[in-house]
């Protein structure tokens, strides 16, 4: 509650506006138009905003419940519009194309049906534009391409719910907040009740001409808003929430209409970008932002249109997923179920993009240890040291009802943040951020051995009751499974989790030992040696010659064969002899299906193709592998795994890869087969694109030292050439360029301002 906030039984007030509970002052409702089926969707982001609708721009009011639960502008976890649902003549318009290309925008054009005998089909021509910018913005041109004047009622209905995103994802909630109507401001305390049935209106009251307002009041008293203000022509008139426009056009006359949309906790925007005013300024912000954007990135392209397409539109991506959180920016997870700040996902996906920009990851590592955990509170599942797992800002967070204010259930991201830290700095030689983070390294490293003591492994179990049962990258409740398919006892130690300590403790060896502190360089470095022994020895499946996904509670192997050995491979833990067998049977045909390897084999009894962890595809963990491959010398192996992802990812929409899709083989010409409710654009997709870049031509910094060696860069044989622009190592800006000939990928530096040392090795 703010301090300009009033309550009373009956009503409230906040800032000169008076709310009554919404069932006080029922308002006709203007019924949907029911689709036949459920329809594609098209989604667009700008930072902490993200709306997605039906291919025409619409949310139906019947949509929500017809198989696209997600619909909505969503913010803060949040969502302001349910329902935006253009009609005419009380139908549907007709779609003709419609794209959301720039990401942050989309655009439609449509017709009108047939309207009885007053309006033949395709008479009129609509064209919508929603651009997100703090706010969402459309603008609407009616044109009238018959020889006549044409009459004929348009309609907007808008409604908000207010709901959660957990709700819609799922979770239930035994008590909701109430919404609310805007009623005129001057009714007075002990006034006579504003209900009084000859005054229902046909618009709720004090709604100016120009403008609606919806407010809902949370649980925790906050008082949301989505506030509609109308440009260009204004509303005829209203019925409920739904703005009427009674329109004539002449020949070939073009109308304009449009509104805002702004979104309002206590009276201040939800948003922390500042809206523009009109959808031209929105429009122009956003493009101005993006290409300040392109200037700072490494610019990659090649000899291939379609390799192009795929490039751009993960650059354009890995922009449009750019969150702030306060006065930093990190990438959030991926739209519309994780549109947040994370601890893994955010980690990986900034380690996958710093040769297209180390931005991402110098605010990444300084966010997440800005909320790394204090304190030991087992409903957040926070302890000293730890990096965090998901922040979230909606309703249920506030109301403490989930425990993501942040919650801390993960496994991997404080190691990851280690990894990345040293990573950064070989990347950037950083001096000021390795030095403002060394506390930070140095709490998560004591993390690291508080739940390793005693030659342990380290694992997790659920303290809190709200969170996640599994806590590595596979996080869903069916995926840790042993050979006969039965789920695992916690609590789990995960390979790929004693991978990623390895490489944190050998990595910050070295940071220690230029640092003089030679006590904690050989303490690590020794530790991480005794881990290497312990772990080739107890997590080998000797009769599969494979490695076991997990240790169970009783130190038991979870002997399934499954992808997370793959991410291992490049991080040194395993012998030489394991890290090739391991390589080998990640690429039989019950692993690789053609088009990536699949998350579970085939083979076991909980393989599903459409199971979220247990058979699907996913193109990070691929991306992982493949540098793993590359790291042994396996190259064609790792070419193979580029080929597959990118064939599939060609395949697309906008050439956007997916977080996931399912395990089915590829045969002859069958398309890859969609996850249904894959997030997209998602970030460690996304920057499986540039890891994959970053496989082929096997870029290692050494900013300390001044010097980049190239070592035996390969390109495929679907590309001739390849070029970098841009690229930042240490203090240098350089451009590369590499071209194959036959079996060879010869590599030139084509400029490069600093001097730094390249050093190319064949």
């Amino acid at each position: 509650m703010t301090p300009d906030m009033l309550m009373t039984p009956e009503k409230i007030f906040l800032d000169g506006k008076t709310f009554i509970p919404a069932e006080q002052l029922p308002i006709p409702e203007w019924p949907c138009v029911v689709s036949e089926r459920p329809q594609p969707t098209l989604t667009v982001k700008d930072d902490d905003l993200f709306f997605v609708t039906d291919t025409m721009g619409n949310i139906s009011g019947c949509s929500l419940n017809d198989g696209n639960p997600s619909m909505g502008l969503f913010c803060c976890d949040t969502r302001f519009l349910s329902r935006l649902e253009l009609q005419i003549e009380g139908r549907s318009p007709v779609l003709l194309s419609s794209t959301a290309e720039k990401g942050f925008s989309l655009s439609v054009l449509c017709t009108n049906p047939r309207i009885d005998e007053s309006l033949r089909a395709e008479t009129v021509g609509i064209r919508r534009e929603i651009v997100l910018n703090g706010a969402l913005f459309e603008e609407i041109e009616i044109s009238n391409y018959s020889t006549t004047t044409v009459s004929f009622e348009l309609s907007i209905s808008f409604d908000a719910d207010f709901v959660d995103l957990f709700e819609v994802r799922g979770y239930d909630r035994e008590k909701r907040g109430r919404l609310l109507r805007l009623v005129e401001p001057t009714f007075e305390e002990g006034a006579s009740s504003v209900v009084d049935s000859a005054l229902l209106p046909t618009q709720p009251p004090a709604q100016k001409e120009e403008s609606l307002t919806l407010a809902y009041q949370g649980l925790d008293g906050s008082i949301m808003e989505s506030r509609i203000q109308f440009q260009h022509r204004r509303p005829d008139s209203f019925k409920g929430y739904t703005a009427v426009w009674q329109l004539e056009l002449a020949s070939h006359e073009t109308q304009k209409l449009g509104y805002r949309v702004n979104m309002l906790k206590n009276n201040k925007s939800s948003s922390t970008v500042s809206a523009a005013f009109t959808l031209v300024q929105a429009k122009a912000a956003e493009l101005m932002e993006e290409q300040n954007w392109v200037q700072q990135i490494t610019r990659i392209s090649s000899d291939k249109s379609i390799f192009n397409r795929v490039i751009e539109r993960a650059e354009q991506d890995m922009y449009l997923l750019r969150q702030s959180f306060g006065k930093y920016k990190t990438v959030s997870a991926g739209v519309p179920w994780f549109s947040t700040l994370f601890g893994r996902d955010s980690l990986i996906t900034a380690s996958q993009s710093l040769m297209l920009n180390p931005q991402i990851a110098k605010e990444t590592l300084i966010l997440l240890a800005a909320h790394q955990g204090k304190t030991d509170d087992e409903w957040r599942e926070e302890e000293p040291g730890k990096i965090l797992h998901e922040l979230r800002l909606g309703e249920m967070a506030r109301c403490q009802e989930i425990p993501h204010t942040p919650y801390y259930g993960t496994i991997d991201a404080t190691p990851l943040w280690l990894m990345l830290y040293a990573e950064y700095y070989a990347w950037t030689h950083d001096q000021e951020i390795l030095e403002q983070l060394w506390p930070n390294a140095l709490a998560a490293m004591e993390w690291i051995d508080r739940n390793t003591k005693q030659d342990s492994y380290l694992s997790y179990y659920r303290k809190s009751k709200r969170g996640l049962a599994n806590q590595g990258w596979k996080d869903s409740g069916d995926c840790i499974v042993d050979r006969k398919g039965e789920l695992a006892n916690g609590p789990v130690a995960l390979c790929e989790v004693q991978a990623y300590v390895y490489a944190a403790k050998m990595r910050l060896a070295e940071i220690a030992r230029m640092k003089k502190r030679l006590d904690l360089a050989d303490r690590w470095q020794e530790e991480a040696r005794n881990l290497k022994v312990r772990f080739n020895k107890d997590f080998w499946i000797e009769d599969q010659d494979f490695c076991a996904l997990a240790l169970d509670g009783d130190g038991k192997l979870v002997d399934s064969i499954t992808s997370n050995p793959g991410h291992c491979l490049h991080l040194g833990i395993f012998t030489p002899e394991k890290a090739y067998s391991v390589a080998e049977r990640l690429r039989a045909p019950d692993m690789f299906n053609g088009w990536g390897i699949r998350t579970l084999s085939s083979m076991s009894p909980a393989y599903n193709p459409m199971g979220y962890h247990i058979g699907s595809v996913w193109p990070h963990d691929n991306a992982l592998i493949a540098m793993g491959l590359r790291s042994l010398g396996l190259i064609d192996q790792a070419l193979e795994v580029f080929q597959g992802l990118f064939d599939m990812t060609s395949q697309q929409p906008y050439q956007r890869p997916p977080e996931l899709f399912c395990g089915y083989e590829r045969n002859g010409d069958n398309a890859p087969v969609q996850y249904p409710v894959a997030c997209t654009p998602q970030a460690w997709a996304t920057g499986s694109i540039f890891q994959l870049l970053q496989m082929m031509v096997n870029l290692v910094p050494d900013a300390q030292n001044n010097c980049l060696r190239i070592i035996d860069p390969a390109l495929p044989e679907s590309i001739n050439r390849l070029s970098f622009h841009n690229l930042r190592v240490g203090a240098t800006i350089l451009d590369l360029e590499f071209e194959r000939s036959g079996g060879t990928t010869a590599c030139r530096v084509a400029k490069k301002r600093g001097n730094l040392r390249v050093v190319i090795e064949a």
